[in-house]
């Protein structure tokens, strides 16, 4: 929901002048910014910022080096160009690069605008080392495709991100824009012209705008307005390719979340990438309050462009519930350039994770079968990271190492704090409160506009449930105690053990024991880290060998697809012959393929389960 606010307002800013302070008005008019997406030369777009007047003798601009629900520095302003000041006589002005992302103009009373360029981020995934992920990144592909994650092109003044925006964009008349940004109520529409309004900078920021041939569907779920938009440069998926899919997940979403206020419309922007060297290389999405930004490969087949769909935009689409109604002040005011990171991941990440899995359960999408081996997988991957490292020491340092690298496992073990936490709540109030409940009330109580104290939150949280609430987050949010899942898993009558699973000789239903080396596109090697099946083992081929050939063939890429086709006609007898790389050295195996198996921890049913762990379980699963 925005908020098209007034021009004509009186707005006060603080300002120091020696060691008093005051409240001085400056200009009534927001700050006015046109981009030009028709005049583009070698892929850089011209952006031009009138500040109106400002009450100091410097001030500084500034592109952000973060923004929310990256956690990660990327310096936007490595793709600004030929920054220029000019004061009212038309003058460049003294101008000082402070930092990557800052520069400083002396005079700032006599200024009157800013002028720069600015180059995308998709054209460098392939030839710079701190590359930006491509959900967040930006696009110029002149008269095809504009992505306008805002923070990459807009910047603000220090001491002005509560001011009005307007934005100005000259684009080419037959592509058409998708965002939830508010137009500008006074302006006539014009084909080659958009006006847009925000209230705030976090507000320009916060609604990415893609251009494109139109390409778009709309339906409702419940009282939410979603459009769907599609940028497919070969043509070869469409907006309504996706909506019925998306109406079905989305409905089912809005079911799950029953009467929460969160927003009236939301746009998804997909963006298909050709996967060739200057175009998007970081495929998921990056939520934004009302939106999310996907990008995904364009060769994707149709189930499986449905399914990862399913997967990232359910995930996105939760967080209008955390951190769009539940949020701390660092969202509320966040700092672009200086970001003091909250110490609730758990939440923000992991809640909207572990809803993105339990709706589907609930809504009847997926099996329980399906859904213990998504909890299960959560398990194994958690694994892989430092399972006795605080969770909010971690949120709250997450731009340091080592906690940086231990991100990803704020949906792996962030999921699996909520499901116990979820576990617990059902148990102490007989079924009747859950981790959903928690967030209802917490949602009641703060919303879009009131954000919490960081250091708060988890006492909240245990006035409004029990003792072990606070037991539990003390153990293993805020201490290093890893979880037992077994035990919650018990309290539904659930049980973890090893099982033996036949398998592919290459895959594990999707999941492949091979991957190709990112980096050269060619070299095809044993995945690291995870349960081989016996087809591998048997064979004595390890984690991280390099496949050189099969039964005399060359393997790149294409061979190993044919390879994997042949293999669901082979038979135990079935011979073959590979030759590996293991540590620089080659070597080769041959023998028969067998029947290959793997042994996996599973979640299952305990055979004497109460019926107090059934009714419980279904509580929590939601299929009474």
């Amino acid at each position: 929901m925005k908020k098209v606010i007034g021009y004509m307002i009186v707005l006060f800013v603080v300002y120091s002048c020696g060691s008093a302070k005051s409240l001085v008005a400056i200009d009534k008019s927001p700050i006015m910014v046109s981009m030009d997406l028709v005049d583009v030369t070698d892929d850089k777009v011209a952006v031009t910022i009138d500040p109106g007047a400002f009450g100091q003798d410097e001030i500084s601009f500034r592109i952000p080096k973060t923004v929310p629900g990256t956690y990660s520095s990327d310096d936007y302003g490595k793709y600004v160009e030929d920054f220029v000041a000019y004061d009212y006589k038309g003058k460049e002005m003294v101008v000082s690069k402070l930092d990557a992302n800052t520069w400083k103009i002396a005079n700032a009373r006599n200024l009157d605008k800013v002028n720069y360029f600015v180059n995308d981020t998709y054209d460098t995934e392939n030839k710079v080392a701190d590359v930006v992920f491509s959900p967040a990144g930006t696009n110029i592909l002149k008269g095809e495709n504009y992505m306008l994650n805002l923070h990459g092109f807009v910047g603000y003044f220090d001491g002005y991100k509560e001011v009005p925006y307007l934005i100005n964009i000259k684009k080419p008349e037959d592509l058409i824009a998708t965002t939830t940004l508010a137009n500008e109520p006074d302006r006539k529409p014009d084909p080659l012209w958009d006006s847009f309004v925000a209230s705030r900078y976090f507000e320009v920021i916060d609604n990415p705008i893609m251009y494109a041939k139109p390409n778009t569907e709309t339906f409702n779920a419940g009282d939410i307005e979603v459009t769907i938009s599609v940028y497919s440069p070969n043509g070869v998926y469409k907006a309504s390719d996706l909506k019925d899919r998306m109406y079905k997940m989305m409905n089912a979403q809005n079911a799950f979340l029953g009467e929460m206020d969160t927003t009236s419309e939301y746009n998804i922007l997909l963006y298909l990438s050709t996967m060739e060297e200057d175009d998007a290389m970081g495929f998921g999405a990056l939520e934004h309050h009302t939106s999310t930004v996907v990008v995904l490969p364009e060769a994707l087949p149709i189930d499986r462009l449905e399914q990862a769909m399913v997967d990232v935009v359910s995930h996105e689409f939760f967080h209008i519930v955390t951190p769009l109604s539940v949020h701390s002040r660092e969202i509320q005011f966040f700092d672009f350039n200086d970001p003091k990171m909250s110490q609730h991941l758990w939440m923000y990440e992991g809640t909207t994770e572990y809803f993105a899995n339990l709706f589907q359960i609930q809504q009847g999408l997926i099996t329980e079968e399906e859904f213990y081996k998504r909890i299960m997988g959560k398990i194994n991957n958690a694994k892989t990271y430092d399972d006795t490292m605080s969770f909010t020491t971690m949120s709250r340092h997450i731009l340091e190492e080592p906690y940086e690298s231990n991100y990803a496992n704020v949906y792996e073990k962030g999921t699996l704090i909520n499901m116990s936490l979820d576990i617990l709540l059902r148990e102490k109030s007989n079924g009747g409160k859950s981790v959903l409940w928690l967030m209802r009330e917490l949602s009641k109580k703060y919303g879009k506009e009131t954000p919490f104290d960081d250091e708060e939150l988890i006492d909240e949280i245990v006035d409004l449930t029990y003792p072990e609430v606070r037991t539990f987050f003390d153990a293993h949010v805020i201490g290093n105690t890893p979880i037992d899942y077994k035990l919650y898993l018990s309290k539904v009558g659930l049980t973890m053990g090893e099982v033996t699973e036949n398998t592919g000789y290459f895959l594990q239903g999707d999941e492949p024991y091979i991957d190709i080396d990112q980096e050269d596109g060619k070299t095809i090697f044993v995945r690291r880290g995870i349960a081989l099946n016996s087809f591998f083992t048997d064979l004595n081929i390890q984690g991280g060998d390099i496949i050189k050939s099969i039964n005399g063939t060359p393997i790149d890429l294409d061979a190993m697809r044919q390879v994997i086709g042949q293999s669901f006609s082979w038979n135990a007898d079935t011979q073959i012959k590979m030759v590996l790389v293991r540590d620089g050295e080659e070597y080769t195996v041959e023998g028969p393929v067998g029947t290959p198996v793997v042994k996996v921890n599973k979640i299952t049913s305990e055979a004497e389960a109460s019926e107090k762990q059934l009714s419980l379980r279904k509580k929590w699963l939601g299929i009474e």
